[in-house]
């Protein structure tokens, strides 16, 4: 065998040594850890883009969403894309359908918009009150209502504001300009 194929075998025979390595994210000398840390971070970096209304770093926020959208299994990463896509101009099947999966995954915030969606009706022409039931009974099942944090109305009370937050035009340093 040639002897550059040996050290391209030994190469690959170490890095599947890696990868099948169990990962321990809560030492933090681990490359689980520092690749956690990160995620953490692209995740309040873009929440914090959103909740700011800044358009002019929404593409920001839309490639730190993106590159989380893997790794996401609570709903998060959809619920923001559909923030964004809502302070952008909402196209509303995409906004539904990245609600629904992300309530889907447990994220007590998506429900709490869908609800807001079908009662108001936002972003619809006409409420549906049934519908919004549904989405406040599905509420009422997640373990963070169990637990009463946040409650039904301290989630709707918060996307509210997350909503709204979108309407109002934002200052150079990104706080929301009065009238």
């Amino acid at each position: 065998m040639h002897p550059y194929s040996l050290s391209v075998l030994g190469l690959v025979l170490l890095l599947g040594g890696c990868v099948s390595t169990p990962c321990d994210p809560s030492l933090s000398d681990s490359p689980c850890h520092a690749e956690r840390l990160l995620r953490q971070n692209d995740m309040l970096q873009a929440k914090m883009i959103i909740a700011s209304g800044d358009l002019d770093n929404y593409d920001l926020a839309q490639a730190l969403l993106d590159r989380m959208a893997g790794q996401d299994t609570a709903g998060e990463v959809d619920f923001y894309q559909a923030l964004l896509l809502i302070h952008q101009g909402p196209q509303v099947s995409e906004v539904l359908d990245l609600l629904e999966r992300s309530a889907a995954a447990g994220h007590p915030h998506a429900t709490a918009l869908l609800y807001k969606i079908q009662a108001e009706p936002y972003l619809l022409a006409e409420a549906d009150p049934g519908q919004a039931q549904v989405y406040r009974a599905a509420y009422a099942d997640l373990d963070v209502a169990k637990s009463g944090y946040p409650s039904f109305d301290q989630a709707l009370q918060l996307v509210n504001r997350l909503v709204v937050a979108a309407l109002q035009p934002t200052n150079p340093i990104g706080q929301a300009v009065r009238d």
